[in-house]
């Protein structure tokens, strides 16, 4: 059980929202990004080659949901990904359309990249995307699977997001 911090409900643990008034429980897990993220802008000559992963857990049970961070966005984006979880922006492919967060405008593909599950593990692939699949700044090879660890940064052209793991057992 998950108790909300607002109203002090006790919601069962595969829930996102508070069952009585709404309020977002990946906020409330233990270890997820409200806990374990510090914000600090970086000054503007900062060289950002030297951004690296703080090497987060790459462990992904089958029981765990993904907490997708988009640059500008009020609220995060929690998924449980199966076999394979599109990024893009479509109408009828299975995973996150990005279209209504300006994803055109930052060069994202209609399947850009996708999150795809390995044994109690996740992986980002880019699709041959034509603005490029970036993960901690370094490019991706099209259609080679990169392991993504909680706390990675994911760029879909311009388009910057942050990924953390959450849920099972935690």
């Amino acid at each position: 059980m998950i108790k909300c911090t607002n109203c002090q409900h006790e919601n069962p643990t595969d829930k996102f929202k508070c069952e009585n008034c709404e309020h977002p429980l990946w906020e409330d897990i233990p270890g997820t990004a409200s806990e374990t993220t510090m914000i600090q802008k970086l000054p503007e000559n900062f060289p950002r080659g030297s951004i690296k992963s703080g090497w987060g857990t790459s462990t992904f049970e089958p029981t765990n949901f993904v907490i997708l961070h988009i640059k500008e966005a009020r609220e995060p984006i929690i998924v449980r990904p199966e076999e394979e979880y599109v990024l893009g922006r479509f109408d009828t492919e299975k995973g996150l359309n990005l279209t209504e967060y300006d994803a055109l405008s930052k060069g994202v593909s209609r399947a850009h990249a996708a999150l795809r599950r390995g044994d109690e593990m996740l992986f980002l692939v880019d699709l041959g995307s034509t603005n490029g699949t970036f993960l901690n700044e370094q490019q991706l090879t099209p259609n080679q699977p990169r392991l993504l660890r909680s706390g990675d940064q994911i760029r879909l052209g311009q388009f910057v997001l942050h990924v953390y793991f959450s849920g099972g057992d935690a």
